[in-house]
């Protein structure tokens, strides 16, 4: 799944993302709105990330989307 699918959908995803990271607000959803590089650089800032460990996160949730069957735990 590319950015531009997660951008559309990023509203219907959000209980997704918030399983994932429950650190991230409601708040934090409605301002990110689907934008990848504030997303990465909103796990940075709630769970001390280096930046390319939340792109890997953001990437694989991504995968994890497109085939679930898939998945693997982190």
């Amino acid at each position: 799944m590319n950015w531009d699918t997660v951008q559309g959908q990023f509203k219907q995803l959000g209980g997704k993302i918030k399983q994932k990271w429950a650190k991230l607000t409601d708040d934090d959803l409605k301002l990110l709105s689907g934008k990848k590089d504030e997303f990465v650089g909103k796990l940075q800032e709630r769970y001390g990330y280096e930046k390319d460990q939340a792109e890997r996160e953001v990437d694989d949730f991504m995968n994890d989307i497109e085939t679930p069957s898939n998945r693997t735990t982190h």
